[in-house]
């Protein structure tokens, strides 16, 4: 995989259990905060399933825009686009309605020191979109940050493990699944809220971020001893399958790859690929931030993509000078401090 074409489409096609799913969806489909990182691919993977039905269903993707040549290619795949700031809650009502809303804002990066924003578009916001939506289904994106660090040998939290954020960013999350259940109970909205860590593209996430270190002979940060991960293009079939998994009160489905991966193990991993001399910094903990997503599963079948996969493609792409995004994860961070 050479290009971000190549990458794109290999990420973007649709699986042949999401078309069959796509055959039942009734009604459009609204991406609410579309200009993220996995917003574009999600966008165009439902607009190829759409087409592979032969449906004229539209996919609409909602976002501020600032890149406007973002726009400009989600509309050469057919994904319409509407400019608008959430914030402004006339443009937000004056948004179209839609059968099926995935639901993809919220601000990570730059909370601290910024925390009223963080809130306001983690908390409030999806309040507001509750309203407006509330006779349609809905999945909306949230984080396996809402659990606590627990220890390596408990094979992660599932979903009924007590929620324990560190840090306002994760609060903030859990505050808009908090905010976002109300609705649900109070207008019988169905939704499922998709806690998800770590998705994995070619130009930015967890394995990236350390095939460079280790590329670089940079040492490897074991602060964070151990990590789950997943393929983009899975956590993103999984988000448009869970569109027929809504429900009232709203479900809670953790999403990432069925591995607990040593940080260790991973660095050794593109070790041997690059023949580069391996080191480390810190020591790992007998506890990390490591979610449980065996219910996905069940529904959804394993990833498509394995680990090894994963490893051997950015290793490729690493080699051969990529472009990336330069945004960090910050996966290391046991504080909560983004």
């Amino acid at each position: 995989m050479k290009t971000i074409e190549q990458l794109e489409m290999f990420m973007t096609e649709p699986s042949e259990a999401l078309i069959e799913d796509f055959k039942k969806l009734d009604g459009d489909l609204l991406i609410i905060g579309v200009g993220g990182k996995m917003g574009p691919t999600l966008a165009k993977m439902a607009k190829r399933a759409f087409n592979e039905i032969g449906s004229s269903q539209r996919v609409i993707g909602v976002s501020r825009f600032s890149n406007h040549l973002l726009k400009e290619e989600l509309e050469l795949h057919g994904v319409e686009t509407i400019s608008c700031d959430l914030l402004d809650d006339e443009a937000l009502q004056n948004l179209p309605d839609a059968r099926n809303v995935m639901y993809m804002a919220g601000n990570k990066f730059g909370t601290t020191g910024n925390e009223h924003f963080t809130w306001a578009m983690n908390a409030y916001i999806p309040g507001r979109v509750a309203e407006k939506y509330k006779n349609s289904r809905m999945v909306a994106f949230s984080t396996g940050n809402v659990y606590p660090l627990t220890d390596i040998a408990q094979n992660g939290c599932d979903e009924s493990h007590p929620v324990n954020p560190v840090g306002e960013y994760a609060q903030s999350c859990l505050g808009r699944e908090r905010v976002l259940t109300h609705f649900s109970h109070k207008n019988q909205t169905e939704m499922l809220i998709f806690r998800l860590n770590y998705a994995i593209d070619l130009r930015y996430g967890v394995l990236l971020e350390i095939a460079n270190q280790v590329y670089r002979e940079q040492p490897v940060d074991l602060t964070m001893g151990n990590v789950n991960v997943i393929w983009q293009g899975d956590a993103n079939e999984y988000a448009l399958r869970s569109l027929l998994h809504t429900e009232s009160p709203a479900k809670i489905l953790n999403v990432t790859g069925p591995e607990t991966l040593s940080t260790r193990w991973i660095a050794e991993q593109f070790a041997a690929r690059f023949g580069k001399t391996l080191s480390f910094i810190s020591e790992e903990s007998n506890k990390a931030l490591l979610n449980n997503a065996s219910e996905s599963h069940k529904l959804f079948g394993y990833p498509r993509v394995s680990v090894k996969e994963m490893i051997d493609l950015i290793a490729d792409w690493v080699s051969d000078g990529g472009y990336t995004l330069n945004k960090p994860t910050h996966f290391q961070e046991r504080e909560g401090a983004f």
